[in-house]
């Protein structure tokens, strides 16, 4: 069976299917919604000036997912992200992700607790529907390596909602 190519999208079709997604991956690493937004920007102008051609939804999705994990894991490493935490942290601003309707506030401080390495697996896993797979394939890990962070992040997770109360 031949499989046709996946049309390109417009402006608005792109926005409009994918921003939220990529928002939500950079905000669960990044913590901060201005850094999220630039993130999202910059992963969504990416794909604009990309000659690539995707074999299928599924594909074209899973390219933007690396991509905003990639444009993410960047800004993280810059030296212009870690003097505006220092700066955001001395004069006691803090950064902390915006609040999703969807969840209850209880589950999105723990996941905001979480040590920034497990953000990210979490999101994709629970959030985006990745499979183990998929997310070591965005995220350059191997498979083994994602279910270490998703049982570790989880076992976090629980600790957290239990120290506060949350869990029986």
């Amino acid at each position: 069976m031949k499989m046709n190519k996946a049309e390109r999208l417009s402006a608005e079709e792109l926005v409009s299917r994918y921003a939220k997604t990529v928002y939500r991956i950079a905000l669960s690493r990044l913590g901060n919604p201005a850094d999220a937004e630039d993130i999202t920007q910059e992963v969504l102008i990416k794909y604009i000036n990309a000659d690539k051609t995707f074999d299928d939804e599924e594909h074209r999705r899973k390219w933007i997912i690396r991509v905003a994990v990639n444009a993410v894991n960047s800004f993280a490493k810059s030296a212009w992200k870690r003097r505006t935490t220092e700066l955001a942290e001395a004069e006691n601003v803090p950064c902390v992700p915006a609040q999703n309707a969807d969840e209850t506030e209880d589950i999105r401080r723990a996941i905001a607790a979480l040590p920034e390495k497990y953000r990210v697996p979490i999101h994709l896993f629970y959030y985006e529907d990745l499979s183990v797979k998929d997310i070591a394939a965005a995220m350059s890990l191997a498979e083994g390596t994602v279910k270490s962070l998703l049982a570790r992040a989880r076992a976090k997770l629980k600790e957290i909602l239990e120290e506060e109360s949350y869990v029986g």
